[in-house]
């Protein structure tokens, strides 16, 4: 470890080397739990699912992607690890697919949208079960025939003046918060 001194007139940090970080943590990637789940289900962009597999890898989690032409070459160009990851085919009918987890015991299906119903990032507790995040497209978000089958909703404060954050931001916000690690 290398010390960092403050200009803050605090304690001085300690900088953990890659070296360090290594023997802190997980000796390999996760297996695939199927405990927590991020679903992108109307993708838009390559390069945000990249950037959520990423995520999973972080927080211990799994994708779900609906299987588009597109999908497997921008999760390969994506997966920065280049290491296998763990990723769910949905099927080319994301309602369905959100049905047929439903019916799956101790589900839990999550909602990143803005709706009237809609809780607090912060008010978010920790996945206790398995537990579906679902993100809607980049432009007109979870559909209505998908609304109606999330248990909760979930929506991320902004201060700004954009309407929502892209996937990849939120799906990684909602992530973190989930695995209880924010």
């Amino acid at each position: 470890m290398r010390e960092v001194r403050s200009r803050f007139g605090m304690s001085a940090a300690r900088v953990r080397s890659p070296k360090d970080l290594k023997r802190q943590r997980r000796l390999r990637s996760h297996s695939c739990w199927d405990h927590l789940l991020i679903a992108p289900l109307w993708p838009k962009y390559g390069v945000n699912l990249g950037t959520l597999l990423r995520t999973c890898d972080a927080v211990g989690a799994c994708l779900a992607v609906p299987k588009l032409p597109w999908v497997p070459d921008a999760l390969a160009h994506g997966n920065t690890l280049k290491r296998r990851t763990c990723v769910h085919w949905t099927g080319h009918d994301p309602v369905r697919w959100l049905i047929d987890q439903k019916q799956r015991d101790n589900t839990t299906i999550v909602g990143v949208e803005l709706a009237d119903e809609s809780i607090r990032l912060g008010d978010l507790p920790a996945a206790r079960n398995r537990t579906i995040a679902v993100l809607g497209h980049e432009r007109n978000g979870i559909p209505p025939d998908a609304i109606e089958h999330l248990d909760l909703v979930v929506e991320i404060p902004m201060l700004g003046t954009g309407a929502s954050l892209n996937v990849a931001v939120a799906g990684s916000l909602v992530l973190y918060r989930l695995a209880g690690l924010i």
